[in-house]
């Protein structure tokens, strides 16, 4: 089996067999959410992460392989390629290590080490080093080489220094153990750049960088990003050190270290000093710089992987956030002089009605917005209203809470929820190619109000729509890589829109795109099929698209779902391939599937095994009726409104010790980020979420969460809040000094980003009656108009 496979299949602890199964269907065109669903039989249930692993451990490995050839031939072509050194690079695990063997070799610019060793000087460096005890000046003497260069012998021995140097610094042995020293000991220290005014906002932002140290291997993500981040702005210089106290002609704790790599021990000898002169330049001149750059890299390398984890981790959290459903929803998009934003959307999306109301400056017209709002409630039957968390959000989710409450005075016991939402992407979305194909009579300023609403029926479908990267639920997003950042979270987004399914004939284009198997070309096929012919009816009709063939309705039928078709099985997580096993299952319990679907009784008494074949084993069969036992399950939480204190609008309001709800709007490892409707994210540190010990906050937490906190301490100067989710330890004025390092600048850019503010778990709110004392309050307004 191939190497590379067996190299996975060890990283994994899994079988090969298991690796190469995977890997077959990968390159064959299987998508990762097919593979984990459907194909558990081949891969003996490799899950969703194991396959993303796997692909990306396997574009790496090959890459390296791919490389490894191309070092080879070079070196070969030169005629340098050794046993030896043919063994080392076909062993060199890393493409570090591959680069390091390498580096003797490649072409570069021409060099002092070159030039001595083209005057012939390598034999002198070479006697000099082998035998300290001769006199370099006296044996310098014979070199002396004016055309070369070399004048005297002064000029000589510079260019034994510089060829021994060059030497020394391409040993990849060498640089191998100086580069993992260092990790080991090396200290990341940071300190404000000479000349900068740490009053200066832009600056001291960077305040708890102004002089840091910290251990190079142990430095947490958030704070390397920090630091590279003010580095890059010229506020911060940035450094590696060593914990060492430097003696004026003494060899440091690195030039010790190439001393005895090389078997070299300073003593009294005519030759020692110019060794210990070489060696001294090697590290100063040649590796000392070189070894930062590359554990600089190895450390934003680390961080930017952690990084891309958490904001991976918190999209799937609001990706998966519990919709609202089938509610009739008013979506709010504040503004002050621009007014709010108004739009009505149908339980299914559609827009009612649209508009803008001036309640705020400089018109202040509080009660015509009430009137006005009053009314499309009343016209529309609006029982949830969705109100962006930007500009004005307070202001304007008061002016939600008041509409309410005339509401409830009109008929009490109304039941109508307001949630502040986030509006991340929002603008990016109403600017966009598509929205104005699916908006095109609305303003642009208006379609920002409708995915407001729509967002808060069905977030996956709607968040979709936007880059993942403008969903602004990422730490220092923009500081990473920006092509891996990318590919994970397009990773994240197929793996959500897949496990919850598609309705074939209500998605859009976009969702559609981000089915298994379907590429956008082909998405945009499916709608215009649609439009033409009217709702599918059926799966198999998905043939009838164009772009649509055999190998995509395997990848991408089994995703997408049917309501109220032709066969009852199209709405739901069955895949078409198997529907001949449910047949045998249909068969011998004697029903139709309408009346097997969902009746759990009959289906729980069944054994997969007595349905299995060559074809499709126990596992797939075991799978089938889970699916039939819950046809078309939402594996998404249900539906919850956090409830935020009355009064309580500003960072200005918060008090110690004040209990407060609120909405976990991001997830770090070092805590959480709770939105409490005050227009800044207060901060759980890990050591404040629980009881017990926490390395990581998601252990307890996630992004859409709703939770109850105690405030610890208010630092109005620098807008940071410390909270706390032990709500029964004891107050200590002050608070936990938690690690706020992490705030980067503006709520686009901060952690929460504008996360979800109203939360999307928890149990579901009770659906609105459709008359009552709900329909009285709307006539009563309709009666008002």
């Amino acid at each position: 089996m191939d190497k590379i496979l067996l190299q996975i299949a060890a990283e994994l602890s899994v079988r090969p067999a298991q690796i190469n199964a995977a890997v077959e269907l990968l390159d064959g065109g299987a998508t990762v959410p097919f593979i984990a669903r459907y194909r558990k039989e081949v891969t003996d249930g490799l899950d969703d992460s194991q396959l993303r692993e796997i692909e990306a451990r396997l574009a790496y490995l090959r890459e390296l392989e791919d490389r490894r050839a191309a070092v080879l031939k070079s070196i070969e072509e030169q005629g340098k390629l050794t046993p030896e050194l043919r063994a080392a690079i076909l062993a060199a695990p890393t493409k570090q290590e591959l680069e390091d063997l390498y580096l003797p070799y490649k072409q570069k610019r021409r060099t002092k080490g070159m030039i001595a060793r083209e005057a012939g000087l390598e034999p002198l460096a070479d006697k000099l080093f082998a035998d300290p005890g001769l006199d370099p000046m006296a044996e310098a003497a014979a070199f002396i080489n004016a055309d070369a260069g070399f004048a005297d012998a002064f000029a000589v021995l510079d260019g034994v220094r510089d060829l021994l140097s060059e030497r020394w610094a391409e040993d990849a042995v060498l640089i191998g153990k100086l580069r993992e020293w260092l990790w080991e000991e090396g200290l990341f220290k940071s300190k404000l750049m000479d000349g900068k005014d740490e009053n200066n906002p832009d600056v001291a932002k960077f305040r708890d960088y102004f002089d840091y140290d910290e251990p190079i291997k142990t430095v947490p993500s958030h704070r390397a990003l920090a630091v590279f981040r003010g580095r890059t702005q010229e506020i911060l210089d940035a450094k590696l050190a060593l914990d060492e106290e430097v003696v004026a002609g003494q060899p440091g704790l690195a030039e010790g270290r190439i001393a005895r790599h090389l078997g070299w021990t300073m003593g009294t000898r005519p030759g020692d000093a110019l060794i210990r002169k070489t060696i001294s330049w090697t590290w100063k001149v040649k590796l000392s710089m070189s070894l930062e750059r590359d554990l600089f890299a190895r450390l934003r390398e680390d961080a930017e992987a952690v990084a891309i984890k958490v904001f991976a981790e918190n999209l799937r959290d609001l990706l998966l956030a519990a919709p609202a459903g089938k509610r009739v929803v008013m979506g709010l998009d504040p503004g002050i002089r621009t007014g709010v934003k108004v739009a009505v959307v149908s339980d299914t999306g559609r827009v009612l009605d649209t508009c803008a109301v001036f309640p705020h400056e400089p018109r202040k017209d509080w009660e015509g917005a009430l009137h006005t709002l009053g009314r499309l409630c009343a016209t529309h039957g609006v029982n949830l209203i969705a109100i962006g968390n930007g500009t004005a959000s307070r202001e304007t989710d008061k002016l939600a809470g008041d509409l309410i409450k005339r509401i409830q005075q009109l008929a009490p016991g109304t039941q109508i929820d307001k949630v502040v939402v986030s509006e991340a992407g929002a603008s990016i979305y109403s600017a966009s190619e598509f929205a104005s194909k699916e908006l095109p009579d609305l303003d642009v300023t208006l379609r920002g109000a409708v995915s407001i609403a729509r967002r808060l029926q069905d977030p996956l479908a709607e968040l979709v729509k936007i880059d993942p990267k403008s969903i602004g639920v990422g730490q220092y997003q923009h500081d990473v890589n920006q092509s891996a950042m990318a590919k994970t979270l397009d990773a994240v987004v197929e793996d959500c829109v897949n496990s919850v399914g598609v309705d074939l004939n209500t998605a859009s284009a976009p969702l559609l795109s981000r089915v298994s198997g379907l590429s956008s070309t082909v998405a945009a096929s499916i709608v215009r099929w649609r439009d033409a012919n009217g709702a599918f009816k059926s799966r198999k009709q998905l043939l009838d698209v164009a772009g649509l063939g055999p190998k995509t309705f395997e990848q991408s039928a089994g995703f997408l779902r049917i309501r109220d078709g032709e066969n009852p099985l199209d709405f739901s997580g069955v895949h078409p391939e198997t529907y001949p096993v449910v047949e045998r299952i249909l068969k011998a319990v004697n029903k139709p599937a309408a009346e097997v679907m969902g009746k759990s009784d009959v289906i729980r008494a069944l054994k997969p095994e007595a349905f299995a074949d060559e074809k499709f084993g126990a596992i797939t069969v075991k799978d089938i009726l889970a699916e039939l036992e819950k046809p078309g399950r939402d594996p998404r939480p249900d539906f919850k409104v956090a409830r935020f204190n009355e009064g309580v609008d500003d960072i200005k309001d918060l008090v110690e010790g004040m209990v407060l709800e609120g909405t976990v709007s991001n997830v770090a490892q070092f805590g959480a980020f709770v939105d409490l409707g005050v227009h800044q994210d207060g901060l759980v540190h890990v050591s404040q979420l629980s009881n017990k010990f926490v390395t990581d906050a998601r252990e307890v937490v996630k992004t859409g969460d709703i939770v109850k906190v105690r405030v610890l301490e208010v630092d109005l100067a620098r807008k940071r809040i410390s909270l706390t989710m032990k709500l029964d330890a004891p107050v200590q004025r002050g608070g936990a000094k938690a690690d706020n390092s992490f705030r980067p600048a503006g709520r686009q850019e901060r952690a929460g980003g504008g996360a979800a503010r109203g939360g999307f778990a928890g149990a579901r709110a009770p659906e609105p009656a459709a008359g009552g004392a709900m329909a009285a309050a709307f006539a009563k307004f309709k009666k008002q108009g």
